[in-house]
């Protein structure tokens, strides 16, 4: 029997298309690995820098390392008290970096993981656009403003947090809700709500989402209920149970609204004009504007995904806690993902619009867009990001960009490190901290307790997370007066005590 030609090889238009897939696949690949590669190398070199702080890649140091050594999530809160971690936040996602460490017996190797893991991120986008643009142009595009984007790289710079690990979890919810990959979808959620116990409210907009635009009410229903279940067991009975009967210590951050995770609800559902009030300020606009200008303004065109990212932005826009309304900080990630799909998705849409005329004809040649989108949020990154390369450049940003280099101050400070002896009880500044978590107990100055070894740097005088020079030195001179410890090192800055008696 013969064969047709026709059926045993593709034909020249498929050729192309697998060609093409190909060549984007690669472009794809490449783009992730540079990415990766860039923010792992920048973080590592601002941990060596001695810039990363206990709070907090130092605190999830200790936590990982206390879950490989037999005491899962054991870790030394700011009072100097033995503390779980899910005292604090639902985030256990953590255990699973504990064979991390055990091979690679540094904090860097959790910088280094963040850094790859966001970067995955760039995949379901890319999947997503191809899905809505049609064109691998501007999916290509739409992965590269994903890698791009402002507030990701902030996020994943910005020390080590579970949270920022959801970004990539709830691109891929995102992927797996319009493609009906339910599996997917209920795996990635699952590891998403285990990053930060609030992460579940946006799964519960997801849900929504999903019975609107798919029709999918039962779906979409199971996945809000289980998610909204999930963050109410966190906070009434996760966080209480670890933290000896008491609520979130985060709730005070919302002490303007009322008191306690209820009387802010009653706040915000009873009197809106006062949460209105707190949330409305120059500097909480300017950090909305930061998260849509890079992304030009193309979520408002989808705006029930968009809406997805709305309760964490709630949540940062009621908060007097300043870093939640900045884009430098890890409370950006879980509305990330959700703003970059739906600027894809608003894309879409203005693309399939036949009015207005001027609107049409901007958006059609997927060239020209793919490169404004690229161009945009490269520029953005140059007013905004944190590369240190920004400094030299015209109205480039300046924040932070002397953070990755490792001076003679440093090296100091890494000699200072070097005498404690592992397993050593110590009481270290906040930016020592994070060097010297790799052990059961460690307490944050000017707590010391038991503490057999004090490291103080004095050019960067931290009092917990703050920096506060006269409250640092008055500390500092009643250590040295109270005849306990004995000077080891005092040079450039940095003093490093013994306390007298100790082996």
């Amino acid at each position: 029997m013969t064969i047709s030609s026709s059926t045993t090889a593709p034909r020249p238009a498929a050729r192309a298309r697998v060609a093409r897939l190909d060549l984007a696949v690669v472009a794809l690949s490449g783009a992730m690995a540079a990415q990766a590669a860039l923010l792992a190398w920048l973080s590592v070199a601002r941990y060596r820098a001695f810039w990363t702080g206990r709070f907090d890649l130092g605190n999830m140091t200790q936590a990982v390392w206390s879950t490989l050594h037999g005491h899962p999530l054991a870790t030394t809160d700011a009072a100097g008290h033995q503390i779980s971690r899910l005292a604090a936040h639902v985030d256990p996602v953590l255990v699973a970096f504990a064979p991390l460490l055990a091979v690679w017996r540094s904090p860097a190797s959790l910088l280094v993981a963040q850094a790859v893991i966001v970067a995955t991120g760039a995949v379901p986008i890319f999947a997503l656009g191809r899905r809505w643009l049609g064109d691998d142009r501007l999916a290509l595009a739409g992965a590269a403003v994903y890698l791009l984007y402002p507030p990701l790289m902030w996020a994943t710079l910005t020390e080590f947090h579970p949270v920022t690990l959801a970004i990539p979890l709830l691109a891929w919810c995102i992927w797996a809700a319009e493609t009906r990959r339910d599996a997917v979808l209920v795996a990635c959620a699952v590891l998403a709500c285990l990053t930060k116990e609030e992460v579940g409210l946006s799964l519960v907009m997801l849900g929504l989402w999903m019975a609107v635009r798919h029709g999918r009410r039962r779906a979409g229903a199971l996945l809000a209920a289980a998610s909204a279940a999930w963050v109410a067991v966190a906070f009434a009975v996760v966080i209480p149970h670890f933290n000896g009967g008491h609520g979130s210590q985060f709730a005070a951050r919302y002490g303007d609204l009322g008191g306690g995770a209820g009387g802010v609800a009653t706040t915000i559902f009873t009197r809106p004009w006062e949460a209105a009030d707190q949330a409305v300020s120059v500097h909480r606009l300017t950090y909305l504007l930061a998260l849509l200008v890079p992304l030009a303004f193309l979520p408002l065109a989808s705006p029930l995904l968009a809406l997805c990212a709305a309760p964490e932005l709630v949540l940062n826009l009621l908060a007097n806690w300043w870093p939640q309304h900045s884009i430098e900080f890890q409370y950006v990630a879980v509305p990330t993902p959700f703003l970059v799909a739906s600027a894809l998705l608003g894309l879409a849409r203005l693309r399939a619009a036949t009015r207005p005329r001027w609107l049409v004809t901007l958006t059609e040649p997927a060239g020209g867009v793919a490169l404004g989108l690229v161009a945009l949020v490269l520029v953005s990154g140059v007013r905004l990001g944190p590369l240190p390369w920004w400094r030299d450049v015209p109205l480039g940003s300046h924040s932070r960009t002397d953070q990755y280099a490792v001076g003679s101050h440093a090296r100091v400070l890494d000699e200072a490190v070097a005498l404690v002896p592992p397993g050593a009880r110590v009481s270290a500044g906040n930016y020592l901290g994070s060097h010297l978590s790799e052990r059961a107990r460690i307490y944050t100055f000017p707590v010391v307790r038991d503490a057999q070894w004090v490291l103080v740097d004095r050019l960067r005088p931290a009092i917990g997370d703050v920096v506060r020079p006269r409250e640092h030195a008055r500390a500092v001179a009643d250590l040295l007066a109270g005849g306990r410890f004995r000077v080891v090192l005092d040079r450039d800055g940095v003093l490093v005590l013994h306390r007298v008696g100790a082996s």
